[in-house]
C-alpha cells in the first residue's frame, strides 16, 4: 500500500502529462460528431424506407 502523499504526488505528476484539446480541437470535432450522426441518421432511413417499401410490394404482389 502506497503512502497517500505519495500517490497525489504520482497522481499530479500523471495529470501534467496529459494533453489537453484546444477549444478549437473540441469545437471541430464536437461538430463532426453531430455531422457523422446527422449522416447516419439518413442513411438508416433510407434504407429502412427501402425495405419497408420492398416488403410492402413484396406482401402487395402476394397478397
Amino acid at each position: 500500500m502506497a503512502n497517500p502523499v505519495q500517490f497525489i504526488s504520482q497522481v499530479r505528476a500523471e495529470v501534467g502529462k496529459i494533453s489537453w484539446p484546444t477549444r478549437r480541437e473540441v469545437i471541430t470535432t464536437t461538430v463532426m460528431v453531430f455531422v457523422m450522426a446527422t449522416l447516419a441518421s439518413i442513411f438508416f432511413f433510407l434504407v429502412d424506407l427501402a425495405i419497408k417499401s420492398g416488403l410492402s410490394g413484396i406482401l402487395h404482389l402476394v397478397g
